[in-house]
């Protein structure tokens, strides 16, 4: 009895150590509530919080918020979302990706 509840113990510290997440989670479905030359940084960041990373391209800025999840037993899954703003604060573009179904 103590041999099988070592094991079970070894085992379930085992899994949880293979599993683990980076980034911060965020609500998909405010993605079709963003409209290019429209939302402003302001609306991004009432929506989404603080980016993970912030960046630039081409002289614009660049906010990507991201939440990946690993599993040692099961699906990882992964979602990504970039905004790129122009000079004055407004978003330019917009790109989100995951590899589950969509919001």
């Amino acid at each position: 009895m103590r041999h099988a509840l070592l094991t079970a113990i070894c085992l379930a510290g085992l899994l949880t150590a293979g599993c683990g997440t980076t980034g911060k989670d965020f609500k998909s479905s405010l993605v079709k509530k963003v409209v290019n030359q429209q939302t402003t940084q302001q609306d991004v960041l009432n929506m989404y919080g603080e980016p993970l990373r912030k960046g630039v391209e081409n002289g614009n800025p660049i906010w990507v918020y991201e939440f990946d999840t690993y599993r040692a037993i099961g699906k990882n899954t992964s979602k990504d979302l970039i905004f790129v703003f122009d000079k004055n604060g407004v978003v330019q573009s917009h790109q989100f990706m995951s590899n589950e179904p969509s919001p």
